[in-house]
């Protein structure tokens, strides 16, 4: 089996994630004893510097984590709702909007990432909020060497920059043009928005909870909150070809704070549970997935590192089945009762008679409990089905962003586990440099995420005030025996829980080791509609990475798929990290695909 690099072993920490920068800054904390909390939470805000055409200030952040103490995974839902002005009435009647822009400002939930990391660092790290912060300050004002891919994202949105985005183009572009790759970028406005937000944060005194307490409310009850309602207020260009002021206000967001949840557990061969974040989220399609292949063990199979046809074949016809009821099912508006029958075994069963050995071309969500499935007019009556077959990467693999800023699955990872047993995933997103216009005083700019959202009734997606949109950031931990043994996921929107199925499958039933597994060529279908906008999917469509043969892809379209060719190495942005749960051995491994992800331990 090839390998890109060797996955790495240790006992005191690891830390793999989407940028070598961030993995760094995670050791750096584990290494002054911090904690794997610590060290998940430094990483982020690095992220958020130097990703930032990935995730942001203004996005979101899920995480699942295990405490050293408590074996029972829990959920840290970083993720704001729609705005209290964000109604369907509003988006569809009063401004004639069939779809909410995938850009701008009407697409913003509320900011959740800040309120996220900090409740997480208060409660379970140990660090100040300076000492895990420093590092991301640092970058923000002294700079950092840019990935050609951020070069290439401004380039792109370069002219949207200058003709509609001024603040963002004073910010992103060096005299009209997009900053080289391996150029140094800065950012100081950010790092004085987090320097005064420390400077109210100490001002609450010496105790490390109540400085974090209080930067929570400096965040969403004083002068950040104030400068996003003022700037939100300004008709900016969004991708609906007009321009139009977004809903949110300071009110909205002095009323969001973090929560934790009981996450989705499933149990699986091998005595594994995976736990995933709950209906509200795409979190349950993988645990969809792996219940049907249950039925099929015998026929996963894997030759010298990569699946065989028979393998790629089951896996897509399952994921097309999952995600048919993501769109019908999926929600925060959601009957909670559903996701006890979707994650069924007899609802699996029932469900595993559809697929064949061709492929299917219909999108087919079930019946859980005998309840009638609705969707989307957008879906049901086909609109956006068939889209464009686009080569230029659209929809191929990750990231991905279109002139007017559009981006599609554009987010980062990280995983951590210290020598306690305190482990972490983390899926943050949003607040994309791409998503809406850069607010001129604080260094950043706000998310797009409310785009997931429907704007028809009565659906589980359906845009509503204080509901949050079906995020596809979906992280992922796995227990073995009981014991938190696995942390992994990957950016990719709609392909997040496909490539990790393609990871689980290869390190579980395939006996690859966590860098093995991340290496092994990768697919995933398209044959559903997208979380993004404009909402478009392709019945039939497979996108593959070739390693896997020309004979496997051959086989594809013999069955029926419509195959891409994606090249040898382009889908997926895996990480993981593991604790063996006999002898404390911890391993980890992160994805060399566009060569910036890292991991890193001892």
């Amino acid at each position: 089996m090839f390998t890109t690099r060797p996955e790495l072993a240790g006992t005191h920490g690891m830390v793999a994630s989407t940028h070598w920068l961030a993995s760094a800054a995670g050791m750096a904390v584990l290494e002054d004893d911090g904690n794997a909390f610590d060290a998940a939470v430094a990483a982020g805000f690095v992220l958020q510097v130097v990703e930032p055409h990935l995730n942001g200030p203004g996005g979101e952040v899920p995480a699942l984590f295990a405490t050293a103490d408590d074996p029972r995974p829990r959920a840290l839902a970083g993720q704001g709702p729609a705005p209290a002005g964000a109604s369907i009435a509003h988006y569809r009647d009063e401004l004639g909007l069939e779809l909410v822009p995938g850009t701008g400002l009407l697409a913003t939930t509320v900011p959740g990432a800040w309120d996220g990391w900090l409740l997480l660092l208060r409660d379970h790290g140990t660090k100040t909020l300076r000492e895990v912060l420093q590092h991301a300050i640092g970058y923000a004002r002294n700079g950092f060497p840019i990935v050609e891919r951020i070069s290439t994202t401004i380039d792109t949105v370069r002219d949207m920059f200058r003709e509609h985005w001024p603040t963002s183009a004073e910010l992103w572009l060096t005299d009209g043009a997009a900053p080289a790759p391996g150029s140094v970028l800065r950012n100081p406005t950010l790092a004085d928005t987090w320097e005064r937000l420390l400077a109210e944060a100490e001002a609450a005194g010496g105790d490390r909870e109540a400085q974090i307490d209080a930067a929570r409310r400096a965040w969403s009850q004083g002068f950040v909150a104030e400068a996003v309602e003022k700037f939100a207020r300004i008709p900016h260009r969004d991708n609906s070809g007009r321009d139009h002021a977004g809903v949110i206000t300071a009110q909205d967001m002095a009323e969001f704070e973090a929560t934790y949840e009981t996450p989705l557990t499933v149990d699986l061969p091998g005595d594994w549970t995976l736990a995933k974040f709950g209906i509200w989220s795409q979190g349950p399609a993988l645990a969809q997935q792996l219940r049907l292949l249950e039925g099929f063990s015998d026929r996963i199979n894997y030759v010298d590192g990569a699946a065989d046809a028979d393998t790629v074949h089951l896996a897509v016809e399952a994921a097309k089945l999952a995600f048919a009821d993501r769109e019908a099912w999926y929600g925060d508006s959601a009957d909670p009762a559903v996701l006890a029958d979707l994650v069924s075994r007899d609802y699996a069963a029932e469900r595993r008679q559809l697929i064949g050995d061709r492929a299917s071309l219909e999108l087919r969500p079930g019946a859980p409990g005998g309840r009638q499935a609705a969707l989307p007019a957008h879906v049901a009556e086909g609109r956006g089905a068939h889209g464009q077959k686009d080569p230029s990467g659209v929809g191929i693999g990750e990231p991905t962003v279109s002139p007017t800023g559009e981006s599609r699955g554009d987010t980062v990872h990280i995983d951590v586990v210290d020598r306690w047993g305190n482990m972490v995933s983390a899926t943050p997103s949003g607040g994309w440099l791409q998503s809406s216009p850069t607010i001129p005083e604080l260094g950043f700019c706000l998310g797009s995420r409310a785009q997931m959202f429907w704007l028809d009734e009565g659906l589980p997606n359906s845009l509503a005030p204080g509901k949050r949109p079906r995020i596809t950031l979906s992280p992922s931990l796995a227990l073995r025996g009981g014991v938190p043994t696995l942390a992994f996921g990957t950016p990719g929107g709609d392909q997040q829980d496909q490539w990790q199925l393609c990871f689980w499958l290869a390190h579980v039933h395939g006996g690859l080791n966590l860098q093995e597994a991340i290496d092994a060529p990768a697919w995933h279908t398209g044959a559903f509609p997208g979380s993004f906008f404009p909402r478009s999917w392709e019945p039939g469509r497979v996108v593959a990475e070739s390693r896997l043969g020309a004979e496997t892809l051959a086989e594809l379209e013999r069955r029926g798929h419509d195959v891409l060719d994606a090249g040898p190495w382009a889908l997926g942005r895996l990480s993981a990290v593991s604790r063996d749960p006999e002898t404390g051995l911890l391993r980890a491994a992160a994805n060399p695909r566009g060569a910036q992800g890292y991991a890193v331990g001892r």
